[in-house]
């Protein structure tokens, strides 16, 4: 086999390996790709594959590898996405507050908005809101004095009580109707 012409060999062979995969996994559309990366695959190492007693053997033997990994990550990819599927909870909605605090907080410098929305929307404790700000908890404490008073402004002290009101609703007045 030495000296054996990958083109020429490539365009025998590529047929029947693209035939034997279909058959086997019983998937046609896999095939054509799981054949490519096959004689890609020989053809990088053609040196070698090409000196082999059988080279249609190695990119048989190799394309059936392939599928076989393709088929079982698909396989894993699916229980995968059932599991998520039947686990994910539906989402919380965002807050029902007035529309003018939804105004007022976009006003707000980002981390301000952040410290905020993590410590009155997500309700965690400033401790956390600073480990996950990656500040210290008195940074937090600052940011947060500083933003209700600036929403106080806004707001013409109607968020004045932000931090003593319940988390989700620092507001008890609902949003206009739409």
């Amino acid at each position: 086999m030495e000296g054996l012409d990958f083109d020429h060999w490539y365009r025998q062979e590529r047929p029947k390996v693209v035939a034997s995969i279909a058959a086997i996994t019983g998937r046609p559309s896999l095939a054509p790709d799981v054949a490519d990366e096959a004689f890609t695959r020989a053809v990088e190492r053609w040196s070698r594959v090409g000196a082999m007693t059988s080279p249609a053997g190695w990119v048989h033997r190799t394309a059936l590898n392939v599928a076989r990994r393709r088929l079982r990550r698909a396989g894993h990819e699916r229980r995968l996405l059932r599991t998520v599927a039947a686990t994910t909870t539906t989402e919380a909605a965002p807050p029902a507050w007035p529309i003018e605090l939804w105004d007022a907080l976009r006003t707000l410098a980002p981390r301000e908005r952040e410290a905020v929305v993590l410590r009155y929307v997500s309700d965690l404790p400033v401790a956390e809101v600073a480990e996950v700000m990656g500040v210290a908890a008195g940074t937090v404490g600052a940011t947060l004095h500083r933003a209700r008073a600036r929403l106080a402004v806004i707001l013409d002290d109607e968020v004045a009580g932000i931090g003593a009101s319940s988390p989700a609703t620092p507001i008890d007045r609902e949003a206009p109707d739409a």
